[in-house]
């Protein structure tokens, strides 16, 4: 494992995938995680690129508009990484917010994410 790891850097790419859309996201994907990464969050979870691919793509369709973005630093140490995000329409306007754990893999991207949800919408 690379001992000087961006864990900021990890972050935001992270961020992008899930922000990425069409042909895009495939490569974000790619870029982000590891061929066989695992997600799992208490809605969703998904292993594999193709997996998490479906995934996003269906998280996109679910809130149309909204995008995700980084909430504050990321932190990390070895191969842990912990980060917060907020899903919104810009930075500062959040429907949800959560808190994701992640273990990267020894090319520094992401193998295993767990997403904990801090604020969640409330059905209208």
């Amino acid at each position: 494992m690379n001992t000087a790891l961006d864990y900021q850097a990890i972050a935001q790419q992270y961020i992008a995938a899930w922000n990425a859309t069409g042909a895009a996201r495939a490569a974000a994907i790619a870029q982000a995680f590891a061929p066989d990464a695992r997600y799992t969050d208490p809605l969703m979870q998904a292993q594999g690129h193709a997996a998490l691919d479906q995934m996003i793509g269906a998280a996109q369709q679910q809130f149309g508009g909204l995008r995700f973005h980084l909430d504050g630093q990321a932190d990390g140490h070895g191969e842990r990484l912990r980060f917060r995000w907020t899903l919104g329409p810009d930075a500062a306007t959040a429907v949800a917010k959560g808190t994701d754990f992640a273990v990267l893999a020894g090319d520094g991207r992401l193998a295993e994410v767990s997403g904990f949800l801090d604020l969640v919408p409330q059905a209208g």
